[in-house]
């Protein structure tokens, strides 16, 4: 079992920075996939960011790449997402997953509550 809990979301102008962590409990967080997707109101869930146990492998969705950083502190067991010149199209909840011995892009069985990011113009 894995519980995971979002911290660090909140209002930001457009331009600003955010960055999200993620805690997590269990014996397997070492081991896990990490990853960030996010719900904005009235679209599907999307995969935002993942990486690897071992934090040697990260990938972003095309709408990221460049302005944010997924990065993990195995030692601290959290994983932490930096979002920097934010839009107002990032505006949604974000939330925290994990998959025991899987891939960056594999299924995600274990979720966080989600924290909301919210961006203005």
């Amino acid at each position: 079992q894995v519980q995971l809990e979002e911290s660090g979301g909140g209002l930001v102008q457009a331009g600003g920075s955010l960055r999200l962590s993620c805690a997590a409990s269990g014996r397997t967080f070492s081991r896990s996939a990490m990853a960030w997707f996010r719900r904005a109101p009235g679209k599907a869930r999307e995969f935002v960011s993942g990486i690897s146990w071992s934090g040697g492998r990260t990938d972003y969705a095309d709408s990221v790449k460049g302005r944010f950083t997924i990065s993990r502190d195995n030692a601290k067991n959290t994983v932490y997402l930096q979002m920097n010149s934010l839009k107002p199209e990032d505006t949604a909840v974000y939330y925290c997953a994990a998959d025991p011995f899987g891939a960056v892009r594999g299924s995600y069985n274990y979720w966080g509550q989600g924290t909301q990011v919210t961006v203005s113009s």
